[in-house]
């Protein structure tokens, strides 16, 4: 019986139950188990032993306490995959996902809307990575030294006959670069041109329906290098006044930005409403924000402006988006 009641107890501890096994007998053959629960401000004053066996003679009485045991597995970390870091070292802001008003708003009365900025349009975009700013010289040029990326198709700008190549220009935009060569630059890098609505809303924000990226004050040479004030581009970055509600830096003037889309004047009228990607084919690419040449109606967020991909001025530059994972 001694044994029984051993290998009770034993059975009662490997099971973790953690509580007194009362054991009671009548005569010597026969016994009844009955668990009780204890509650655990019960337990925590008084340490229980590991295992204590009372038998009487006559089995009238026997406890068997089992130790509360707690088999916990612990998994092994697994780290998560992380992408290999991009070539293209730069500082990149990040785009939450949610609604933004894109278009021109007629209702701002400082806004003069043309056909193909209309209509005003709620459109809703998946989370993104956007460069702050514009790809430099110094940048395009790693991508060339790694065989990603072919030179730009001259080496001055407009008003400099060494400005590509020369250190003193390092971080002045990228120029005389095509369509091609800017989506080349951006896959290089992991990354890829923006869509329309995503440079949009980048430029803008989410808050309202400015005009500018700095708001609806208008432009003058403390908010950006437009209206050929200084006759070429500017060092990036120049002009934190002018920043976008996100901290976009030359969203407006410096250099034009190439985006992906193809373009099409009444796309606004039929475009998707979720992460528009633009039309599917075209004769022109879409650029974006205006340049150091042009006047103030071009520095507007709604602005739109079309180039065949082939072409490359000395007001045409690049900037990427990467898809948060």
């Amino acid at each position: 019986m001694t044994c029984r009641l051993l290998s009770l107890g034993l059975l009662w501890f490997l099971l973790g139950i953690g509580a007194p096994l009362q054991l009671h007998g009548e005569s010597p053959g026969s016994f009844r188990a009955t668990h009780h629960r204890v509650g655990l401000q019960e337990q925590q004053p008084k340490r229980v032993p590991a295992a204590t066996v009372t038998v009487s003679s006559q089995l009238t009485q026997s406890q068997i306490y089992a130790p509360i045991i707690a088999f916990v597995a612990v998994p092994t970390p697994v780290p998560l995959p992380t992408p290999p870091p991009s070539p293209d070292q730069t500082e990149e802001i990040l785009i939450r996902a949610g609604e933004f008003q894109m278009g021109c708003d007629m209702s701002n009365p400082i806004e003069t809307c043309s056909p193909n900025q209309k209509p005003l349009h709620t459109v809703y975009l998946d989370a993104y990575f956007i460069d702050k700013y514009e790809v430099t010289n110094a940048r395009y040029r790693v991508c060339v030294e790694a065989g990603g990326c072919t030179p730009p198709w001259q080496n001055n700008s407009y008003t400099r006959s060494h400005y590509y190549g020369n250190p003193e220009f390092d971080n002045y935009p990228v120029i005389r670069v095509d369509w091609y060569q800017a989506a080349a630059f951006c896959t290089w890098g992991g990354k890829r041109l923006p869509t329309e609505a995503e440079w949009e809303r980048a430029a803008r924000g989410n808050q309202d329906t400015r005009k500018f990226p700095w708001g609806n004050r208008p432009a003058d040479d403390t908010l950006l290098n437009y209206n050929n004030r200084l006759h070429d581009t500017d060092a990036v970055g120049s002009y934190s006044g002018g920043a976008s509600p996100d901290g976009l830096m030359d969203m407006a003037g410096n250099v034009w930005e190439w985006v992906n889309d193809w373009y099409a004047g009444a796309y606004y009228k039929s475009s998707p409403l979720v992460n528009p990607p633009g039309p599917p084919t075209g004769e022109y690419r879409v650029r974006r924000g205006g340049s150091w040449l042009n006047k103030e109606s071009d520095m507007r967020v709604a602005g739109r402006s079309l180039k065949p991909p082939e072409h490359w001025p000395s007001a045409i530059g690049i900037r990427c988006v990467r898809p948060v994972e």
